[in-house]
């Protein structure tokens, strides 16, 4: 993945304190299913139509307390499946925020730009240097450290320790 990411936005402005039951459905979490699986089941109780709007827009804008709930990394891998390239909220659940980050899924906290950003705006994210614009408007947050971009540019941490080892992990 790239550390410079760009599309359209997903906004939900009724997102706040949506746990991880709702981003990846409980029925499932025992349930082996193929990424293009999981990717039909995110968020099905929270939008039905998720997955097709996911295919659309590469940023996702929710509110506060994003992800939530248990620990389950299967919330953030069905947001990465549909096609979702980065979450920008107010504020997340730690747990959330660390599966998303070994999963290679940009999530950024910036309370201004989520209260701001609107469906169908086009957003550029600079993780490195901590900026998203939107328009002629430029939202500031806490730039990545390099530990974390060159877990971001490895697809995330299985991916970087395979990349490490030679390919086997």
């Amino acid at each position: 993945m790239e550390t410079r990411i760009t599309g359209s936005a997903l906004k939900y402005d009724d997102a706040d304190d949506v746990n991880t039951d709702v981003i990846w459905p409980g029925k499932y979490t025992y349930v082996k299913l193929p990424p293009e699986s999981m990717a039909q089941h995110a968020m099905e109780t929270f939008d039905p139509d998720f997955p097709q709007k996911a295919a659309e827009h590469a940023v996702l804008v929710v509110g506060k307390n994003f992800g939530c709930g248990s620990s389950r990394e299967q919330a953030s891998q069905c947001l990465k499946y549909a096609g979702i390239r980065a979450v920008v909220a107010s504020s997340f659940a730690r747990i959330f925020y660390r599966n998303s980050m070994n999963l290679g899924l940009p999530v950024i906290e910036c309370p201004e730009a989520a209260a701001a950003l609107e469906t169908g705006q086009q957003v550029g994210i600079d993780l490195e240097a901590g900026e998203l614009t939107a328009g002629e408007a430029r939202y500031r947050f806490a730039p990545f450290p390099p530990f974390v971009l060159e877990l971001i540019r490895a697809g995330g941490l299985i991916a970087q320790i395979r990349a490490r080892r030679g390919g086997s992990a």
